[in-house]
Parts: C-alpha cells; structure tokens; sequence
C-alpha cells in the first residue's frame, strides 16, 4: 500500500470533525428526506470511526452520542439505547477527560433513546437528569448551547419535567 501524501491521523481527525459537524446540522433540520436520513446514519457511524482512529475515549463517547441520537431521531430504538448506553459507558469510565457538558449530552441521547422505545417513566427520569446537569454546565457557551438542543427535537411524547 502507497503512503499517502497527508497525515493519516490528521485525515481522520478532519473526517470526524466534518461528518459530526455535518449530521449534528441535519439533526437540528426540520425538513429531510428518506435517503438524507440514510446518509445521516453512515455519516454519524462514519465520524464515530474516524474518531476510534484519532481522538480519545472523550471522542469516542461524542460519537457515540451522535449516534446515538442519530438513531433516536429515526425512531430506531435499539440502536439508539445500545449507542446511547455504550456513551454513558465511556463517560462514566472515563471521567477524568470528560467534560460536563459530555454528561448532560450523554444523559440527553439516552432520554431520546429511552423515549423512543416507548418506555415514559425511565426516559422522564432521563431527561430530568439530563437537564439538572445541563443547567450546571460551567461554560456559557456550552450550557447555551446544550440547552437549546435539550429543549429541541422529538422527545417522542415525554412531557417536560
């Protein structure tokens, strides 16, 4: 195999960067088609991947939580509660390189996951969590930017807290 004429981590970190950047703008769309849903899906898996090759276990955990929603939104539940869990895994196990944002994040994907499989009560627990945490975001920017995609999206019938 030739080497090729970059960086190969730095290709990858590029490819996560965009591919994220490019499905979290089309989960905050309102109008998509079938086939951008679809492309939405290999994007988030194709991030997650670039990630696992050039970030650490806090991108690894981001990934998972883009998928995570990723699949919620779709109302794929199964997929979204084993992303969103695997995220909470890698949260909680790396703690130290987690910011507080990743929690209320992590907590948020796994209230839509838990949603969208139709189990209210977990999922309202959920979401109370993942806004208590949301709400103690240290940064302004961040806790503005959690809270407007917290108060977004298809919360699949759970009420607010």
């Amino acid at each position: 195999m030739n080497t090729p004429p970059f960086d190969i981590k730095e290709g990858h970190r590029w490819f996560a960067i965009a591919l994220n950047n490019s499905v979290w703008d089309a989960l905050e769309s309102t109008s998509r088609s079938a086939g951008q849903d679809m492309m939405i899906v290999h994007a988030a898996h194709a991030s997650c991947y670039h990630w696992l090759q050039a970030g650490g276990p806090e991108h690894h955990a981001r990934a998972e939580c883009l998928v995570a929603n990723v699949y919620a939104m779709l109302g794929n539940f199964s997929a979204a509660l084993q992303h969103g869990n695997r995220c909470l895994q890698l949260i909680e196990k790396h703690s130290q390189s987690i910011a507080d944002w990743d929690r209320a994040f992590a907590y948020d994907c796994l209230a839509r996951a838990t949603a969208a499989a139709g189990q209210s009560d977990e999922a309202r627990q959920l979401r109370n969590k993942a806004q208590q945490l949301g709400e103690t975001i240290v940064g302004a920017e961040e806790r503005k930017v959690f809270l407007q995609w917290f108060a977004s999206g298809n919360w699949h019938g759970i009420s607010e807290p």
